[in-house]
């Protein structure tokens, strides 16, 4: 009896570290907790995410194992959002390092060529007009705003930057989160202390939007995101429910708020 009871504990034990292994490196489990997908993802979507297609990241690591793609204009991807680096978000890759995004008047175009709207995105509030300064939006010193945005190139790694007053803003927390001390004196910008005109950026960058493109807090709000935070590509939901209902039987006996006809859906 206390040879069959060692025999399934073992069994148990490395089940756990094999599910752990595939959790870490190969694929895991993410949940769509708001609607910024809307509506090629939804709020209660549950996916599966590829994590070794980019290069799974060793945990408690820089170092990530070699990967099998690159990251490409239009995939759904989950990261590390740079603000606050313990929540994961979900968006879609709109442009890659070295490109140059614009948007005018709610039209997306990347190295001057018009990239159309995902299938099931939407637009969802009103339009805003050129010109018209939004300053929640990034780098906040420019007129930009949702609808009309850019031109912005998106740092590649090599990069040689321009570092002046002007463009502080938009390069400071780049070279801040690379593990450099910046800062700006009168119109002086210093990097660990010393007087800095230019910088060689590190990392590769990319911009992400979510396909609701009117309620997305995206790179239009926070900025570049750099390839040392991208976690996965999403590949598809497995289970489905709508969190504005409870998990209720209906007359019938089926779960009132699944929705099935998702389930297995891939995601493109």
């Amino acid at each position: 009896m206390k040879k069959q009871s060692k025999e399934w504990f073992d069994a148990l034990v490395i089940a756990a570290i094999f599910a752990t292994i595939l959790r870490i490196f190969v694929v895991e489990s993410y949940r769509i907790p708001t609607g910024s997908m809307e509506n090629t993802l939804l709020a209660g979507d549950f996916l599966f995410v590829n994590k070794y297609v980019y290069g799974a990241k060793v945990p408690f690591t820089d170092y990530r194992l070699p990967r099998v793609d690159s990251v490409k204009r239009g995939d759904v991807i989950v990261f590390k959002f740079p603000k606050d680096r313990s929540l994961n978000y979900i968006k879609r890759c709109v442009a890659i390092s070295g490109d140059t995004l614009e948007i005018r008047d709610q039209m997306l175009y990347v190295n001057g060529k018009p990239t159309p709207l995902p299938e099931h995105a939407q637009f969802i509030g009103q339009k805003m007009p050129a010109g018209a300064a939004d300053f929640q939006i990034f780098p906040g010193f420019s007129n930009f705003n949702k609808d009309h945005y850019g031109p912005l190139r998106i740092p590649r790694r090599g990069d040689v930057i321009g570092l002046t007053a002007k463009t502080y803003q938009l390069y400071s927390s780049l070279v801040a989160d690379e593990g450099h001390d910046i800062s700006l004196r009168g119109d002086q910008v210093y990097v660990d202390g010393v007087p800095a005109k230019q910088y060689t950026v590190q990392d590769n960058y990319y911009f992400a939007m979510g396909d609701n493109r009117d309620n997305s807090l995206d790179s239009r709000y926070w900025g570049f995101l750099p390839a040392k935070d991208i976690v996965g590509r999403a590949i598809m939901v497995y289970w489905s429910w709508d969190t504005g209902h409870s998990l209720l039987l209906d007359p019938i006996g089926k779960l009132a708020s699944v929705r099935w006809q998702r389930t297995g859906m891939m995601v493109h």
